[in-house]
């Protein structure tokens, strides 16, 4: 799903191997990514239907590129339930697309890349500072005596990297947690490279998968509010609410009317823990009061529990411990859709390592060497005496000295000198 385009153009439908433009199967795509795309996005797939000849009409178009089924709706269930089953099967897997954004970001440069520049030189004399201090003017160009170093507050966590890695941590796709970046950004160190994750956006997933597991279980747990809490609202968000009390009350959140233009919160899903209980009930009524009647009642639902993991999940700036940062990690290669939060924004980044060194310019490209000929031009080795040259698989000859570019061959000599 991280892999999406801005319009439905790498849409395929084959229903019994013809090609076929239908909006019904396009709705039912649609909802199948409901919960892993933003709204703009659409995803990139190709999808063949086969069925009964009988019971699917190709002549509803003069180009026979629309099709019409005798049983709708059981079509639409098969393709969303399909589409749904696949996507969780590849949990926490993503397209690379992300990391191949930002490795050409890196590469073209940009503010803080390679188009920076040092300002010039200032024509400025210290000695002509009002603010300059009385024995700088006796002492001239002479350098002072140096001040205490007291180093500033540390930019990174690297908690992390004092306790021991577990190697069954480090094998693991998302590998294990090496520090925490600007207390936002887990960085994990995997066997082929590195994982940047955003950890507010993957404990939000995290979150709403288990409301979902929750409530068709056995619905959502609720815990009673010590002190019921009362929230206004205006008209329109009151009429909003009022059709979805029992739905809200199967998802852990008791309300019930408290007078003109108010509602009483008396339970909230447990899962969440202590919230602004207000602030939930005023953004679920705001959500509702955009959908209206539109959506069905099953997306309602979700977007309310989308909203109640927004309000729980790890947020933004607070630190975690190199366990925490692990057991986010192992959660999220077992959860289906981790790859993206729940607004359709990527959780994590992963660059391997050829990549990083292609950076820094540590990978050289295959050189042939000049020695290199045809089978066919090469002089007999007899005639020279001298020893054969080995056969490359690709029918050349080369020399026994192997060939690299000019920078790998400069570091291989200042190396070997180092070692004389």
């Amino acid at each position: 799903p991280t892999y999406n385009r801005a319009n439905a153009q790498m849409q395929y439908v084959y229903v019994n191997g013809r090609p076929v433009r239908d909006k019904q199967l396009s709705g039912a795509m649609r909802a199948a990514y409901l919960d892993f795309l933003a709204h703009d996005r659409h995803p990139a797939l190709v999808l063949f239907l086969e069925g009964d000849y009988a019971a699917i009409d190709v002549n509803v178009h003069p180009a026979k590129a629309e099709v019409r089924f005798r049983d709708p709706g059981l079509v639409r269930g098969l393709v969303v339930g399909a589409l749904k089953q696949a996507l969780s099967g590849a949990l926490h897997r993503g397209s690379d697309s992300n990391a191949t954004k930002a490795l050409d970001m890196i590469s073209a440069g940009g503010a803080t890349g390679r188009n920076w520049r040092p300002a010039p030189p200032a024509n400025w004399d210290a000695r002509l500072s009002p603010n300059a201090p009385p024995e700088f003017a006796r002492q001239g160009f002479a350098e002072g005596a140096q001040a205490s170093f007291t180093p500033g507050p540390p930019a990174a966590d690297t908690s992390a990297q004092t306790a021991a890695i577990s190697p069954q941590d480090l094998d693991a796709p998302l590998g294990a947690a090496r520090a925490q970046l600007h207390e936002t950004y887990i960085v994990a160190q995997t066997r082929a490279g590195l994982v940047i994750v955003d950890q507010h956006a993957a404990h939000e997933r995290l979150v709403y998968e288990k409301l979902k597991r929750q409530r068709e279980a056995s619905g959502v747990a609720r815990q009673i509010l010590l002190i019921p809490a009362v929230v206004e609202l205006d008209a329109a968000r009151l009429d909003a609410l009022a059709p979805a009390v029992t739905e809200l009350a199967e998802l852990g959140l008791v309300i019930e009317p408290f007078g003109a233009g108010a509602v009483l919160v008396r339970e909230t899903p447990a899962i969440l823990g202590e919230i602004d209980a207000a602030k939930l009930v005023a953004d679920i009524a705001d959500l509702l009061a955009e959908e209206g009647d539109a959506r069905a009642l099953s997306r309602r639902l979700d977007h309310v529990l989308a909203t109640c993991a927004c309000h729980r999940s790890v947020r933004a700036g607070r630190r975690l411990a190199p366990q925490e940062m692990n057991a986010l990690l192992r959660e999220m290669e077992t959860t289906p859709g981790a790859g993206q939060c729940n607004h359709g924004r990527p959780t994590y980044v992963e660059l391997k390592l050829s990549d990083i060194e292609r950076l820094f310019g540590r990978t050289c490209p295959p050189v042939i060497s000049s020695t290199d000929r045809p089978r066919s031009f090469v002089p007999s080795a007899r005639k020279r005496n001298t020893p054969s040259a080995p056969l490359k698989p690709d029918g050349l000859v080369s020399t026994l000295s192997e060939k690299r570019c000019e920078p790998c061959a400069r570091e291989s000599a200042m190396d070997s000198e180092t070692a004389s």
